[in-house]
């Protein structure tokens, strides 16, 4: 099978969105992802794909910690803001939660350690134990075949 075909393939299956974020010397950095999974509940473990060549790779490595924050169904700009969709600068409202910086009114916030780290092919899959996290009671941005959705 060719690229495009798996591709395709993995799109037919609905996601959430997520900004994971971490910080480096004072300096956050983000990225847009839907490779996100829960992985156990005693810890708890979270666990998120990142491609090795991605600048946040290297930021997760360093740091040793990281926050996913699972977007509502009105933050698709700051998905297409941190996956590079968008050309114009915005300002990103980020707070903090356990030290870490988060996506500021997400539906969830979920703030990890770094518990371990399996290199999988061109990415990295980064299991963070939980350290705290908090919720909202909203709708949350979805993401099918290439494209933003909501729930009707």
């Amino acid at each position: 099978m060719d690229d495009r075909l798996f591709k395709t393939a993995m799109s037919k299956f609905a996601t959430g969105v997520t900004i994971v974020t971490t910080e480096v010397d004072g300096e956050v950095h983000g990225m847009t992802a839907n490779a996100f999974m829960s992985v156990s509940l005693d810890p708890k473990l979270v666990l998120i794909s990142v491609a090795k060549h991605a600048n946040s790779h290297d930021m997760i490595e360093q740091s040793g910690t990281f926050a996913v924050s699972i977007l509502k169904e009105n933050q698709t700009e700051l998905s297409q803001y941190f996956a590079n969709q968008l050309k114009e600068e915005i300002d990103v409202p980020f707070e903090r939660f356990e030290k870490q910086p988060i996506i500021e009114d997400a539906l969830v916030n979920i703030a990890c350690r770094v518990y371990d780290s399996h290199e999988a092919g061109d990415h990295t899959l980064f299991i963070g134990k939980v350290d705290n996290l908090k919720i909202q009671d909203e709708e949350p941005l979805l993401y099918f075949e290439g494209n933003y959705k909501q729930f009707k």
